[in-house]
């Protein structure tokens, strides 16, 4: 059976994979993801002769289908597969990138769920602590975008009070008569909740690295644009209602 795009290649991220569930489930730590963890922490501050790096907790939710692995995928290794097999319980990948500011940069822990219904009482699981996610939807799917209403108002009850969340119309780049859910549906639901707004592709590659590039300023400064006004809207040039992203 051909692996998922997204699995985890090397025995460390394997383990490393475990020892978070079992640390999330039950609380034990082994002693190698112990000092994993201060090696993480250690590297949030300042050294005397590195950059900064922030580690950001990010995880990903939204129906199956939806394209969360492909957004992941197209973030981290420039990849889209057109036809990419379903995510089983969650995929764990990193990457780091550099942000604005004298030697800052922000690894990103990212956690891609499973999008289908029987997997969902997990999805606490990975975003407990997390300090960012994205929820997509898929713009030709209302049901899709029905669940990422659900998504968010989760959040806001269970997650981390000040979790930057992302909301992602995704399949931005098929044809305008397929669409489903107007691009003003997802301004309202952003704007009614704090959210980062951007309708993306990832088959394209349109506004994806956006999307992480703008959760690494918000999360790496003291009270984020994404607190301080009511919904933004990557990729649009004004306030007026535009096209389609």
């Amino acid at each position: 059976m051909r692996p998922h795009a997204l699995a985890t290649r090397s025995p460390e991220q394997s383990e490393y994979r475990l020892w978070e569930y079992l640390t999330a489930q039950f609380g034990v730590m082994s002693n190698r993801q112990s000092n994993q963890s201060q090696e993480r922490n250690s590297n949030s501050q300042q050294t005397s002769n590195g950059p900064k790096l922030q580690t950001v907790k990010l995880v990903l939710l939204g129906d199956q289908g939806v394209g969360k692995s492909s957004i992941a995928l197209r973030f981290v290794r420039g990849e889209f597969h057109e036809h990419g097999e379903a995510t089983i319980g969650a995929a764990f990948l990193t990457q780091t990138i550099n942000v604005s500011g004298p030697g800052q940069s922000v690894k990103f822990d990212i956690w891609d769920t499973a999008g289908q219904e029987r997997y969902h009482s997990l999805a606490p699981m990975y975003y407990r602590g997390a300090q960012a996610a994205i929820v997509v939807y898929d713009i030709t799917n209302a049901k899709s975008f029905n669940s990422a209403i659900t998504w968010v108002s989760e959040l806001r009850q269970q997650a981390n009070s000040q979790i930057v969340v992302v909301l992602a119309g995704n399949k931005a780049d098929i044809a305008a008569e397929k669409r489903v859910v107007a691009r003003e549906d997802g301004e309202n639901l952003a704007l009614e909740n704090n959210l980062v707004f951007i309708e993306t592709s990832a088959k394209t590659g349109m506004h994806v690295p956006e999307i992480f590039m703008s959760i690494a300023q918000s999360t790496g400064r003291q009270g984020s644009t994404v607190r301080d006004n009511k919904g933004i809207k990557l990729g649009a040039k004004d306030k007026k209602k535009g096209k389609c992203c």
